[in-house]
């Protein structure tokens, strides 16, 4: 059983170019993180020039 305490945007986090992950400071003091391929996969993308989608992952 999954218990969440809130909703975040991914505007909310902090990004770090170098490592290309995104932070965001936990209410209880610890840090989330997520990369960006953590973040894109599974993400679907349209491809630019088809009616065909991409998936990312």
């Amino acid at each position: 059983m999954a218990v969440f305490h809130d909703e975040v945007e991914i505007e909310d986090f902090q990004y770090d170019e170098d490592s290309e992950t995104y932070f965001y400071p936990c209410p209880c003091g610890d840090n989330f993180c997520i990369t960006k391929d953590q973040f894109m996969c599974g993400e679907t993308v349209s491809a630019p020039s088809t009616n065909k989608e991409l998936v990312k992952c």
